[in-house]
């Protein structure tokens, strides 16, 4: 077997230490502020495109506080909040709940976490619904947006969804026009309690520079395995604080 010289060993050195570096949490600030071009598609021909500013208001040592405004708008901008690692909040069951987490520092490839919740009675139709990812840190890629191109860590997500169908009835009238005039009918259509279910994916490349991801990608599928909705976020522009 060929000997490898020197400088080939110290290159694969530098390589796989490279790889195997892991990322810590951003020194996220007040005043750091993001735009993202958001494309949201819905079943298979509607969509629509926004962009949307983020501007970090305070900042804690469990909390980022920021707002969510469209560009160009002279409205106020949403005021929300997010875990220090960005991960989403919200009430469920009456207690704040991790309901998503891209991120969970220190990010090295290979590291995997899971975010599961289940809410009772999350709108008329569910009356309960529950909620499995797992996240899955991929590697590096080289990824491509308004904002240019970066060398990037992709964290991977899949999941299910499945909810329990509240039972119900839905009344659907309808006419028809003939000689003798219009005859109306109704129908009544019962529900009975089920179960369904379907898949989840989600996708974001973080950027240690940024501070944040750079594109992320959160499609949900339905029972009948048809996708409902993709949601892919760019970013065209950061702005550190000064």
């Amino acid at each position: 077997m060929k000997a490898r010289s020197a400088a080939g060993w110290v290159g694969l050195i530098l390589c796989v230490s490279a790889s195997a570096q892991s990322l810590d949490r951003p020194n996220v600030r007040q005043g750091d502020a993001w735009v993202y071009r958001a494309t949201v598609e819905k079943g298979p021909s509607g969509w629509n495109q926004v962009h949307n500013e983020i501007t970090v208001t305070r900042v804690t040592a469990s909390s980022i506080y920021f707002t969510v405004k469209q560009s160009g708008s002279t409205q106020a901008g949403r005021e929300v909040y997010a875990q220090s690692d960005w991960a989403r909040v919200r009430d469920v069951n009456g207690r704040e709940t991790v309901v998503n987490r891209p991120l969970d520092f220190p990010l090295a490839a290979g590291k995997s976490w899971k975010v599961s919740f289940e809410e009772q009675n999350p709108n008329s139709h569910f009356k309960s619904e529950k909620w499995d990812y797992k996240f899955t840190v991929v590697g590096y890629e080289d990824v491509q947006v308004p904002a240019g191109t970066f060398h990037a860590l992709k964290v991977e997500a899949e999941g299910t969804w499945s909810a329990q169908v509240a039972p119900g009835q839905a009344v659907v009238q309808g006419g028809e026009s003939n000689a003798g005039g219009t005859t109306l009918s109704t129908q009544t259509h019962k529900t009975v309690e089920h179960e369904v279910s379907g898949r989840l994916y989600k996708a974001y490349w973080y950027a240690p520079d940024v501070k944040r991801w750079v594109r992320s990608v959160e499609e949900d599928y339905s029972s009948g395995g048809v996708r409902n909705e993709r949601v892919t976020d760019e970013l065209e522009s950061f702005k550190p604080a000064g």
